[in-house]
């Protein structure tokens, strides 16, 4: 189950002058390590929560389709399902109709959901036959995003840049960790 980034988010979930007022820096020396900084802490949240802090493209390709009714989209909160995208034999596209499913945003991680009695989607390739094609985030700004998670963003920075040059990795900091604990999935097995 391959899942692909096809569009990253258009901005950040923290602006270069909140980072920059936070770090207490005045000057524009650093911007560009800041601002690279910010990406990095925004994707090792995201990698660590599962969550995507802002609205970017992703695409979920199966082989085929479980036997089951519910297909997790591994990442929240997802917005939006814009196609399913079944594949045949010579690669030929076909639209999966959308009044076949729906999107269970209350899950987490979101789930596609077949409606009672209909056909999953089959596609006739061996591998990557089904397409399905969403939108996940908290939405197009900044803005949108959960004030602890921003908090976790901003924290993470300034441990890097405080560490800046010692070589022990891009760790987050114990203060985002407990920020982000309340986003943390639970799996009772």
């Amino acid at each position: 189950m391959p899942l692909v980034l096809t569009t990253p988010p258009a901005v950040e979930p923290v602006l270069l002058s909140e980072a920059k007022a936070h770090l207490r820096v005045a000057h524009g020396d650093d911007d560009a390590f800041i601002a690279k900084l910010i990406v990095a802490a925004r994707r090792a949240i995201e990698q660590r929560t599962g969550l995507r802090l802002i609205s970017q493209n992703w695409s979920l390709f199966l082989d085929c389709w479980p036997d089951k009714t519910a297909l997790s989209l591994v990442v929240s909160p997802v917005s939006e399902i814009v196609d399913v995208i079944t594949f045949g034999e010579d690669d030929t596209p076909s639209t999966y109709d959308p009044a076949h499913y729906y999107l269970d945003q209350v899950t987490r991680p979101a789930r596609i959901v077949l409606r009672n009695g209909r056909s999953p989607p089959r596609g006739n390739r061996p591998v990557n036959a089904v397409e399905i094609r969403f939108i996940a985030g908290f939405g197009a700004s900044e803005a949108l995003v959960p004030q602890d998670l921003k908090q976790a963003v901003l924290l993470t920075v300034a441990h890097w840049i405080d560490r800046r040059g010692e070589g022990e990795g891009g760790n987050l900091p114990l203060s985002a960790l407990e920020l982000l604990e309340s986003h943390r999935i639970v799996r009772i097995v």
